[in-house]
């Protein structure tokens, strides 16, 4: 049984996700606020948030700050009233996985709890079952999918379970273009209707992070009017050194 906490402060949002979602046998969490929250998922083994955007105390955007500056492996959707892309960028952008608009469809939201549910089970590090180390090398990238982890260029990279899913996936199809509607079918699994802000701002997170030079990416790289390639990248040879030096 996975553990859902739900942040809002209006209790009969929370009543209806509580129904929802205790359907499906999640075992459900309450939070008011987001300094609740936050102090619900230190005491408690959470797998997945969802959390209002505007409440008092602390707000879900700054709770999300707060939280991704300790913990990264938890799964943020954020609830919002607001439809505006802008807003919706912003969350991603403080680390959200995804968004549901309010007033929301319960089946919709069903489908997005267990889309990252399973996303947190392979990616997140909550998957007990043994298997064989399964690293996949692209230069000076290493992903070892067993234990979760990357390496750039040897130095270990903290990496969200979306984006880790997201490199994944390139480094599965590397050289290979995809679009922003294909990336978001095969890694959120998801309708990928107005799914490109999304894609943009996750892989505009991941080139701050595994490239040297963001703005000049080695490894991700646009396809321009096609989408987003990983450029296959060979491995450094050392220089062999001649007797005389």
């Amino acid at each position: 049984m996975y553990n859902i906490l739900i942040c809002d402060d209006e209790a009969d949002i929370r009543s209806a996700l509580k129904i929802y979602l205790s359907m499906e046998d999640y075992r459900i969490f309450e939070a008011e606020n987001g300094l609740q929250a936050l102090e619900m998922i230190e005491n408690n083994d959470i797998h997945l948030l969802l959390m209002d955007v505007m409440m008092p105390v602390m707000n879900g955007i700054d709770a999300l700050s707060k939280l991704r500056e300790q913990n990264n492996n938890i799964p943020v959707i954020l609830l919002t009233a607001k439809s505006q892309d802008s807003d919706k960028v912003n969350g991603l952008n403080k680390g959200a996985d995804d968004y549901i608009t309010k007033p929301f469809n319960p089946i919709e939201v069903i489908a997005r709890v267990k889309s990252q549910i399973r996303r947190y089970v392979r990616f997140g590090g909550s998957d007990d079952s043994a298997s064989k180390s399964n690293v996949l090398r692209n230069g000076g990238l290493e992903l070892d999918d067993s234990t979760k982890t990357v390496l750039r260029d040897g130095e270990p990279i903290n990496l969200t379970p979306t984006e880790l899913m997201l490199l994944k996936f390139f480094m599965e199809n590397l050289d290979k273009v995809f679009s922003p509607k294909e990336i978001y079918r095969k890694v959120w699994n998801d309708d990928p209707l107005g799914s490109e802000n999304t894609v943009t701002v996750h892989i505009r997170h991941l080139r701050e992070k595994i490239e040297i030079d963001p703005a000049n990416p080695d490894y991700l790289k646009v396809s321009w009017g096609h989408g987003y390639k990983m450029e296959k990248k060979r491995t450094a040879e050392p220089i062999a050194r001649s007797d005389s030096e």
